[in-house]
């Protein structure tokens, strides 16, 4: 079969680091295009100032990767796949539920591969956690997720906007982790959102959630941490706590067995985008989507002071 004539839009730090470096290791792939108004472009490949200019263009694409923010995501991915171009969606998929769905329609229609990714979900850490955890009964699960804003996201203002998700921007990673291993479903039954008075997105969150057997999982999301940073997951069971560490890098049982692997995640993304185009199928996971529009929903807001990098 061809590579997969694949162009990427929007070439961001994540574009660069992440999207770049794995398409380049997958033969299933190749990189046709990119798309940035502002960014430098890469050597060798086609630049366009937009989407719609690269479609009218003589360069040939089967799929896109949008590694845009979340806002201006949706026409860019109804504008693809109304070219019948399978479309790759950087987490979050989209700004709200609704379009997501609207998407999911259309790629059906067209008959495109429309793929909602979730990396945390191909660390290293969390298929043979999610293995382990599925013939065991679930008590309890924490999840803290406490990072340093100012590190991983600098002069990032979309990210505070109303729209941005704030400190969820993060915290969405450990809920597709969570909604992935956790054998039963669970939802929302309270939360705390906590507001620079200076932005319109949480810097901080704390959610309680329940399982459909009834066990309590907590979730402390903190964007203000300095330090060592935190990016945990502890699962209690009727055979003891498995731990998933380093945002799912790192498993520990326990009998205290564990492995450490190299990254795989977005290399593990594409893997599986080339086999949903190669098979004709989509892959549109909203829960984590779900479980963050809900806490926005139901959550309290609370006021704190205000945040200045």
């Amino acid at each position: 079969m061809n590579p997969i004539r694949i162009a990427i839009v929007g070439l961001g730090k994540i574009a660069r680091d992440q999207h770049l470096p794995a398409i380049a290791g997958n033969d299933a792939f190749t990189l046709a295009a990119t798309v940035s108004p502002r960014g430098a472009p890469l050597e060798g490949v086609p630049n366009f100032r937009s989407l719609e200019e690269l479609l009218e263009s003589d360069t040939t694409i089967d799929a896109v990767a949008l590694c845009t923010p979340p806002q201006v995501r949706y026409d860019l991915a109804a504008l693809a796949l109304s070219k019948g171009v399978h479309t790759f969606l950087e987490k979050p998929p989209g700004a709200t539920l609704a379009e997501v769905a609207v998407l999911s329609d259309q790629a059906d229609k067209a008959g495109a591969t429309l793929f909602a990714s979730w990396h945390s979900r191909y660390a290293a850490g969390v298929a043979p956690a999610k293995a382990w955890l599925a013939g065991r009964e679930i008590k309890s699960a924490k999840i803290i997720w406490r990072e340093d804003v100012r590190v991983w996201h600098p002069g990032q203002d979309w990210i505070w906007e109303s729209d941005g998700l704030g400190v969820f921007d993060p915290g969405i990673n450990a809920l597709s982790i969570a909604t992935h291993i956790l054998p039963r479903p669970f939802f929302l039954k309270g939360a705390t959102l906590t507001i620079p008075e200076n932005r319109q997105a949480p810097i901080a969150a704390d959610l309680s959630f329940t399982d459909t057997g009834g066990a309590p999982i907590h979730m402390d999301l903190d964007w203000r941490q300095t330090g060592p940073q935190s990016w945990d997951i502890i699962v209690e069971t009727d055979e003891g706590a498995l731990k998933l560490a380093k945002g799912g890098a790192v498993l520990t049982l326990p009998d205290g067995s564990g492995e450490v692997h190299e990254d795989e995640e977005y290399p593990g993304l594409y893997a599986r985008f080339a086999t949903l185009v190669q098979e004709g199928r989509s892959d549109v996971d909203i829960a984590p989507l779900r479980l963050v529009a809900d806490a926005f929903l139901r959550g309290k807001r609370e006021a704190t002071e205000a945040f200045v990098e």
